[in-house]
C-alpha cells in the first residue's frame, strides 16, 4: 500500500518541500532554493534531486510513495503544462511530464494559489467555508478561488490571476508579465520594497510639511543594508511614520483589488497567505480602507482572515 506523497510548493525565491502520509500527516519539510539561472532550467530537476535525496534518508522505496503533487506560480492546463511562469522565467513547460521523467513517480500539477486554497480549506483557516478566495502575497501575487467546494480553474488554468489585475494605468515601469499597473508591483514582497524605495526618493508636495520632511529623513527604511517587506512592516509596527505610510498605500491598493473580486465571487472568506502575511494584523487592519472603498454593499460581510497552514499550505494538498 503507497503510503507516502511528496508535495511541492515552487516560489520565485524557494522551493518548498514536504513529506507527508497520505492522510495529510506532514513528516517532514524542508526548502531549496529556486534556481533561475537559464530561464529557470534546474528547477525541475532540483526538486528530483531533493525528492530523490529525501526518499533515501527517509529508507523508503518508490513503491512506498503515490506520487508528488506540485504547486507552480502560472497557468497550468489540464494536461499539467505551465504557459509561462513569469517569476521562473518559464514559457511553456510540460511540468508533470517532464517532473514524472525525472522522479519516475505519478506527478499532478496546479497553480500554485490554488493549491494554497485546497490546503487552507482541507486544515486551515478556511476550514468549514465552501466558498473562499486566496490571496499568497510572496515574490508574486497569487490568487486561487473556491466557490463551492471546488477550484475555479478557467478556461486553460489561468482563473484567480489576482497578481495581474491592473490597479495603476499611470504606471510607467513593465510588470513581470509585460503589463503595467499589476497589483503584483505594489503588494507582493518586492513590490512593497520599489514602492519603499520609490517613496523614499520622489519629491512630492507632502515635503512642504516640515513634519512629514521630517520623518522622511529620520524614516529607519533609509538604514536597512538590503531592505525587505519585513523591514517595511516592522518598522511601521514600532511607529516610524514614513514606513506607516508605505504600509498604508500598499494595502490600500491590496484591499481595493481584494474588493473588486469579491464583488464577482461573493465569497464567505478572504484568506491571505504567502511571506508577506506573517506581518499579521497591521496587514489585515490597513487593507480595510481600500476593501471597503470598493466592495459591493452585499459582499462587505466577507470575512478577510489570515492564512494558519504558513508554507505548509502550499505543500499540503496533493
Amino acid at each position: 500500500m503507497k503510503r507516502y506523497g511528496y508535495g511541492v510548493d515552487l516560489g520565485g525565491t524557494t522551493c518548498k518541500l514536504g513529506l507527508f502520509e497520505t492522510d495529510g500527516t506532514l513528516l517532514d519539510k524542508w526548502e531549496i532554493p529556486t534556481n533561475r539561472e537559464d530561464d529557470g532550467k534546474y528547477i525541475l530537476s532540483d526538486i528530483s534531486d531533493a525528492i530523490r535525496k529525501k526518499t533515501a534518508e527517509r529508507g523508503l522505496k518508490k513503491a512506498d510513495i503515490w506520487g508528488v503533487g506540485i504547486g507552480v506560480p502560472g497557468a497550468v492546463d489540464n494536461n499539467g503544462v505551465v504557459n509561462r511562469c513569469v517569476n521562473l522565467g518559464w514559457g511553456v513547460v510540460d511540468v508533470r511530464g517532464d517532473l514524472a521523467d525525472l522522479t519516475g513517480l505519478p506527478v499532478r500539477v496546479a497553480n500554485d494559489a490554488n493549491i494554497a486554497a485546497l490546503g487552507e480549506a482541507w486544515m486551515g483557516a478556511g476550514k468549514g467555508y465552501s466558498s473562499i478566495i486566496m490571496v499568497t502575497l510572496g515574490t508574486g501575487v497569487g490568487g486561487g478561488v473556491i466557490v463551492d467546494g471546488k477550484i475555479l480553474n478557467g478556461f486553460n488554468g489561468a482563473a484567480g490571476e489576482m497578481g495581474h489585475i491592473r490597479v495603476n494605468p499611470d504606471e510607467i515601469l513593465p510588470c513581470s508579465c509585460g503589463n503595467k499597473g499589476c497589483l503584483e508591483q505594489y503588494a507582493s514582497a518586492t513590490g512593497i520594497v520599489r514602492m519603499a524605495k520609490l517613496r523614499l526618493q520622489e519629491k512630492s508636495p507632502e515635503e512642504k510639511d516640515k513634519k512629514w520632511e521630517n520623518a522622511k529623513k529620520e524614516t529607519a527604511l533609509r538604514h536597512h543594508e538590503n531592505l525587505t517587506a519585513k523591514d517595511v512592516f516592522d518598522d511601521a509596527k514600532a511607529g516610524d511614520a514614513f514606513a506607516g505610510k508605505v504600509v498604508h498605500e500598499v494595502c490600500t491598493i491590496l484591499g481595493s483589488a481584494i474588493g473588486t473580486v469579491c464583488n464577482i465571487v461573493n465569497p464567505e472568506a478572504v484568506l491571505i497567505g504567502g511571506g508577506v502575511s506573517k506581518a499579521g494584523l497591521i496587514l489585515l487592519s490597513e487593507l480595510e480602507e481600500g476593501f471597503h472603498l470598493s466592495v459591493f454593499h452585499a459582499c462587505r460581510n466577507t470575512k478577510i482572515l489570515l492564512a494558519t497552514l504558513g508554507n505548509d499550505s502550499g505543500i499540503l494538498k496533493l
